[in-house]
């Protein structure tokens, strides 16, 4: 894939990036093994004081930052520039707490003194996709660099401009040469990166062909890995719940990032007693969103990230339909210049068919009516993805029955899913492994280092 800059609101390509020789890759891995040979000994006080620094570029250039996120990859201006400050919140965040995160924990054994203490590991190679092009990167680099490790990026190869962006930020907050690196290359030589004795571990958000192929040449090398991959996440609503606020929620929850987010609600179980009003008004919305340039004020829905992601989302959105499915909006591509597809909304959705248990990115959201938490339950882990869960209800035992029984690294009870610095974020099954925020996100690449003196 050609590293470039192209608006997928009208197919221009704006700028074109020349990826990096063989020479070039291994001068960025010598200058990251060197730089942390030194930063593994900086102070947390002097880290913290440059991811404040971060922080402050961030909110200081959110505008500039959020018009790079909506030319390449399309998300309305409004969600880009809060992309741009929550960036700034993770900063903040690991800046001020990642020193308790990782201090010493002392642990009574008989020994004169036992201990166990978190230290850095080295370089790390975080494999980063398109679709929050600051977000998912900063949650990487506020933890692994407040812990004493360095970075190499290797961005998706449409926001080749944000990825420069981030290293432009992390530089000017005074973190030395060589502890956050961007790396304009495609996907061929990530393989031979992960074989480097000086790369030590990997993080990456992506889908699960990459996800795979990234686990497999990490365990050949017996690197860790952080995987986070595709979700096909159940929004469940029952009777007790508060239906208007569940309506409202489920279309920004399906429309978040133009449909394209791991976390976006896709596959809707709605107990039948209310299932007729919440079809009837979900659709509705869906149909008065107002779509078009991202760059115009009171855009809620802009285009897919490519014309590849259209097609694909309207051959999976046919293929539902030509098994049985019935479209009550949409289910076809726009007649506008760039890469719209219609908010759509699809019901009756066989067993067979991608819309019951695939990964749509784009606005397409399923229907399933259900007459009970049993069958609410069944349907939702019949997939098999388990990264989020929103449950609506107001009914004490349904919630701990979603809490409990749901196959999902994250439940969210009368409320959208959504990645906050201060809870861990992650899934099970074909959705990945490990742990990204919170203090579990940046304890996954330490040295867990255990120590007793007698």
């Amino acid at each position: 894939m050609a590293i470039a800059t192209t608006n997928p609101a009208n197919g221009e390509v704006l700028k074109t990036f020349e990826p990096l020789t063989a020479a070039q890759i291994e001068q960025k891995l010598q200058l990251a093994s060197s730089a942390f040979r030194d930063h593994r000994r900086t102070s947390f006080a002097d880290r913290a004081s440059k991811m404040m620094r971060a922080a402050e570029i961030l909110e200081k250039e959110k505008d500039e930052c959020a018009r790079l996120m909506t030319l390449e990859m399309g998300k309305p201006l409004k969600a880009a520039v809060a992309e741009a400050l929550k960036c700034a919140t993770g900063c903040r965040y690991y800046a001020e707490n990642a020193e308790r995160f990782l201090a010493d924990e002392t642990v009574e054994t008989g020994a004169k003194r036992s201990l166990i203490r978190y230290l850095p590991i080295g370089p790390i190679l975080a494999i980063m996709p398109w679709n929050f092009p600051f977000w998912q990167v900063f949650r990487f680099v506020a933890p692994a660099l407040m812990a004493g490790n360095v970075g190499l990026l290797k961005h998706a190869s449409n926001v080749p401009q944000c990825a420069l962006k981030i290293e432009e930020i992390v530089r000017r907050a005074g973190f030395a040469e060589g502890v956050f690196q961007t790396l304009l290359i495609g996907s061929g030589p990530i393989d031979g990166i992960l074989n480097d004795s000086r790369v030590m571990a990997a993080t990456l958000t992506g889908s699960e062909d990459a996800g795979i192929q990234v686990g497999i040449s990490a365990a050949k090398r017996i690197k860790k890995v952080v995987l986070e991959l595709g979700g096909s996440d159940p929004f469940i609503v029952m009777p007790s719940a508060d239906l208007e606020a569940a309506i409202t929620t489920a279309v920004d929850a399906r429309i978040q990032n133009n449909g394209q987010s791991c976390i976006a609600a896709k596959r809707f179980i709605v107990a039948e007693k209310i299932a007729p009003e919440f079809e009837r008004k979900f659709v509705k919305r869906m149909q008065d969103l107002r779509v078009g340039d991202p760059f115009q004020e009171g855009t809620q829905l802009g285009p897919l990230a490519s014309a590849s992601a259209v097609s694909s989302l309207d051959e999976a959105v046919k293929k539902s339909v030509a098994a049985g499915a019935r479209v009550l909006t949409g289910g076809h591509p726009l007649n506008l210049p760039g890469s719209f597809y219609a908010p759509t909304v699809l019901t009756d959705i066989p067993k067979d068919s991608p819309a019951y248990s695939e990964e749509f990115f784009g606005p397409v959201a399923s229907i399933f009516r259900v007459k009970d938490i049993d069958q609410a339950i069944q349907i939702a882990n019949d997939v098999r993805f388990g990264l989020g869960a929103s449950a609506w209800t107001n009914d004490p035992a349904e919630t701990e029955r979603f809490i409990n029984e749901l196959d999902a690294g994250m439940v969210f009870v009368n409320k959208m899913v959504a990645s906050d610095a201060r809870l861990p974020f992650g899934g099970v099954k074909y959705s990945g492994h490990g742990r990204e925020l919170a203090a579990q996100g940046i304890r996954e690449f330490m040295n867990i280092k255990t120590v007793s003196i007698q």
